[in-house]
Formats: C-alpha cells, sequence, structure tokens
C-alpha cells in the first residue's frame, strides 16, 4: 500500500470516504486474524468480534450459557466505550 493511501486513513483529518475505507480495513484485518485463529487453534483470537463469532458459534450449537456470557462481554464492552466517549469528550 502506498504511504499516501496509509496517511490519508490515520490523518488527523478523514473524509467519510476514508473513514468508511478505515472501517472497512479493520473489519477485514480483524475477520482475517479470527480465521487464521479458529483454523490454528480451533478459538477465535480476534477481541470483540472473536466473542461474537463466539457467540453465533455457540447459539447454532445451543450452548445457552456461551451465548450469555458473550453477549454479557459484548455488552459490558459497549458499555465501556459508551462511558469513555462520554468522560472524554467531557473532559474536553
Amino acid at each position: 500500500m502506498p504511504a499516501f493511501f496509509l496517511r490519508r486513513l490515520t490523518g488527523r483529518t478523514r473524509t467519510r470516504r476514508a473513514n468508511r475505507q478505515l472501517g472497512a480495513f479493520l473489519a477485514f484485518v480483524a475477520g482475517a486474524i479470527n480465521a487464521g485463529g479458529f483454523l490454528a487453534i480451533k478459538q477465535y483470537t480476534s477481541h470483540m468480534t472473536g466473542i461474537v463469532s463466539s457467540v453465533a458459534d455457540s447459539l447454532v450449537l445451543g450452548n445457552a450459557l456461551v451465548v450469555f456470557a458473550g453477549l454479557g462481554a459484548l455488552f459490558s464492552f459497549l458499555m465501556g466505550a459508551a462511558t469513555t466517549a462520554i468522560l472524554i469528550n467531557w473532559a474536553r
């Protein structure tokens, strides 16, 4: 990838298009890490995408305990991210 493309995605100011491209790129990387980890050790290895993938697998397999634990972890992550965003914006 050219350095200009990466600078456009990670610079202080980004366009909506750059934000979409960055999101797609990060989602691709997370999916690739999940797939590689699953093939290597039979476990999803990426953080939130791994938990969501594990919840989906457990839902299909009927393992309700893992589904509820995964949903609890996802909810906790979202609440923590929201609280952090509110505190950072308040501190500014």
